[in-house]
């Protein structure tokens, strides 16, 4: 287990000794501070309040952190092998499988650790600007259409965009591992990601039963937490249930072919 933690934490050390990890990091930081300051700056009636920052704020760099996180996942694997740097990888007395699984572990931490970035960053400057304020206005304010108060409100949107994000560094490291190289890995990845989205909005349009077996349909959880019309009625099992048979063949293609791949050449 300690062998593990260390392969673990030898990617996150490859992670984050990078220059661009510490711009993403500032860039979703001044994101933060500027949006948070201009809210105040232009809330002449006082209508504003830190709950709605806060959603503002995730809704727009939610984005970014996804796109963030698909350059770096698609680079993981594909940047070893075009680096070369995979062959001093696999001669060390590890299992393919192991390295495979500690450099998307890591992806997973990199994930997170931008989303709780933005999580207490926008929560503190906001509470200082604009004060915790009255729960029920709040939740009207967000369209919250059960009881939970802001707060809890909050960490749930943060949860199932999390989830979202799940999927999509799944995916972007499935595609690290098919491609060699990282380059046409994190262009693919982006242009999957846009397209799946775009393409989604449109054919949810069509009555046909398939549709709703289309990945990026479900990626948007939270649309369940609120009070607007779900699209195909769908429901919030159908969605975690089509998510895990996704992740499920992502998974299982990225463990076949890395396991497989000839490193010789």
């Amino acid at each position: 287990m300690y062998n593990f933690l260390q392969l673990v934490r030898n990617e996150n050390m490859k992670i984050y000794r990078r220059i661009g990890t510490w711009i993403m990091f500032a860039i979703i930081l001044v994101i933060v501070v500027v949006v948070s300051i201009l809210s105040k700056v232009f809330d002449d009636n006082g209508t504003g309040s830190l709950w709605s920052v806060m959603n503002n704020i995730e809704s727009f760099t939610y984005l970014l952190i996804t796109i963030f996180t698909v350059v770096v996942s698609a680079e993981s694997v594909a940047g070893e092998f075009s680096s070369g740097t995979i062959k001093l990888l696999l001669i060390r007395p590890w299992s393919r499988s192991k390295i495979l699984l500690s450099k998307y572990i890591a992806l997973l931490q990199f994930a997170l650790t931008l989303s709780i970035v933005m999580l207490i960053s926008s929560f503190v400057l906001n509470l200082v600007l604009f004060g915790y304020g009255d729960a029920k206005t709040a939740n009207e304010a967000l369209g919250v259409a059960n009881n939970s108060g802001p707060f809890s409100y909050m960490l749930q949107v943060y949860v199932l965009d999390y989830i979202g994000l799940i999927m999509i560094v799944t995916l972007s490291f499935m595609l690290s591992t098919l491609f060699r190289s990282g380059g046409l890995a994190i262009g693919l990845s982006m242009f999957i990601y846009f397209f799946g989205i775009i393409a989604s909005g449109l054919l949810s349009m069509l009555d046909y039963a398939w549709v709703d077996y289309l990945l990026f349909l479900h990626l948007n959880l939270k649309q369940y937490l609120g009070s607007e019309e779900i699209t195909h009625n769908l429901t919030m099992g159908f969605s975690l249930s089509v998510l895990v048979g996704y992740y499920l063949l992502f998974v299982a293609i990225t463990w076949y072919v890395f396991n497989r791949r000839d490193v010789a050449t």
